[in-house]
């Protein structure tokens, strides 16, 4: 039975490592495609926080108690600043000027 649990804790975290992987590569993606800062900080803020959620998540389930209270901890940090931070540079990006993109039409570089 104990071996069984461990089976499935292994395949979650595998499952949760390359989760977080895809959003990690999905959020770089949107970094480099994106028309705009705002754009850009929208793709990478919510990859991000999502990618390294599950990345933290996927070593918790792997690690002992203390440590994994310790990553779960740090993935709420991470679920707390990362957001704030990017309103932060939206707001000074605002304030100095840059406007959005609204529209972007095929053949528009």
């Amino acid at each position: 039975m104990n071996a069984l649990i461990e089976q499935v804790l292994g395949f979650l975290a595998l499952l949760s490592l390359c989760g977080g992987l895809f959003f990690l590569f999905v959020g770089t993606v949107g970094l480099l495609r994106l028309p705009d800062v705002f754009n850009r900080l929208h793709a990478t803020t919510k990859c991000d926080t999502l990618g390294a959620g599950l990345i933290l998540l996927s070593l918790a389930l792997q690690s002992t108690a203390t440590i994994g209270i310790r990553l779960i901890l740090l993935a709420l940090f991470i679920l707390i600043t990362n957001p704030t931070a990017a309103h932060v540079i939206a707001r000074a990006a605002y304030k100095t000027g840059i406007t959005p993109v609204l529209s972007r039409r095929p053949g528009d570089d």
